[in-house]
């Protein structure tokens, strides 16, 4: 039988992170960092709930879409003549505005080569 594997974050394994930022930016830097690395040690954060964090007016189909379109290097009106998806459509799916279906989303996943599931 195997053991426990996952290791726990300690201090020795903290790497420290120094840099120069606006004086007017420190508050709004120091709250980001709060989101991103929580206080409590070995407490985990559920993906969900980071992600209302980061992007409390997004769906997850929005986001997930214009990550793929941003990572394929892609415009909005670039995806929709390879898709024959109005532009229009593909901003208000973006901005989470309009649901994107499960045919439109196989067209998407087909020209982003990514898994059609992600944008349902």
């Amino acid at each position: 039988m195997q053991g426990h594997t996952r290791k726990h974050p300690t201090d020795s394994e903290l790497v420290p992170l120094h840099f120069m930022v606006h004086p007017a930016n420190v508050e709004r830097i120091t709250r980001y960092v709060e989101k991103v690395e929580p206080s409590d040690e070995g407490e985990a954060v559920p993906w969900r709930e980071s992600f209302t964090l980061h992007f409390p007016d997004s769906t997850v189909a929005s986001v997930c879409l214009n990550s793929a379109r941003t990572a394929k290097g892609l415009t909005q009106k670039q995806l929709a003549e390879l898709t024959d998806i109005p532009q229009r459509h593909i901003s208000e799916m973006e901005n989470s505005k309009r649901n994107i279906g499960k045919e439109r989303a196989v067209r998407l996943a087909k020209v982003l080569d990514t898994d059609y599931r992600l944008f349902l």
